[in-house]
């Protein structure tokens, strides 16, 4: 009986509202999924020809990352305001200010990435014919993946929370249901609507964590070996006689 007046009573949890909703909380979270997959996809591919010019140019390194880290600095409603104009009231509105503000954290990661491949590496793939276009593709992008991928988890996990800003401009997925529960103090709105975004962050961290285990299986050797060479050059402890 209290499960069927928690709305009337306006409790915090109330599965009458998930149950009466159900239908509004699929649109609002297939909407969240939809801006966040748009901006990270757009993000990556804006960020890796703008940090292949930072590693091919270095003095371009400097204003590249100083202005990216500028953008993120820009408050939300500014930024809005800014690309208002340009878009209108529309989810390209939202997903290109998520594009704006996801540059600092790929540029910076694919670019620690590509700087971290070896020179022996690329050397060896010169010697064996590769070309400039081929050794990016087949050589250093691979063994930048582990960091490009980091970045893009970063990258996402924020991006989901960041959505919910656009619920401004009416595009913000679960942040429209939880900027109109604020509005109208309906509690369980809210707190449905919350649980839901922290759960598609953490649902999609694992799911690109596993996606980066299985892109880059030679991580895991590498540190199973680490561990192995640790324990075999550990001193034996020495037990002194009584």
């Amino acid at each position: 009986m209290s499960e069927q007046n928690c709305l009337v009573t306006n409790d915090w949890i109330c599965g009458e509202y998930v149950s009466s909703r159900s239908q509004e909380l699929i649109d609002a979270t297939v909407q969240h999924m939809g801006i966040t997959a748009a901006s990270v996809a757009i993000g990556v591919a804006v960020s890796l020809p703008l940090a292949l010019l930072a590693r091919r140019w270095r003095f371009l390194a400097g204003p590249i990352l100083g202005v990216t880290t500028v953008l993120y600095t820009v408050p939300s409603l500014a930024m809005f305001s800014l690309l208002l104009p340009f878009f209108g009231l529309s989810a390209s509105l939202v997903v290109t200010g998520l594009v704006l503000y996801s540059l600092t954290i790929l540029v910076r990661n694919i670019l620690a990435g590509l700087q971290a491949v070896p020179e022996e590496a690329r050397d060896a793939a010169r010697g064996m014919g590769y070309g400039p276009l081929r050794l990016l593709w087949e050589v250093e992008l691979p063994l930048a993946l582990p960091a490009l991928l980091a970045g893009v988890r970063i990258t996402t996990v924020s991006t989901v929370a960041l959505t919910t800003v656009g619920a401004i401009v009416d595009y913000g997925g679960l942040g429209s249901l939880i900027l109109d529960g604020l509005d109208t103090t309906f509690k369980a709105q809210v707190l449905t609507a919350s649980a839901l975004c922290v759960l598609l962050a953490v649902v999609a961290d694992l799911l690109l964590l596993v996606l980066q285990r299985w892109l880059t299986p030679w991580t895991r050797v590498t540190r199973i070996r680490t561990n192995r060479t640790a324990r075999a050059e550990r001193p034996a402890k020495v037990v002194e006689p009584a």
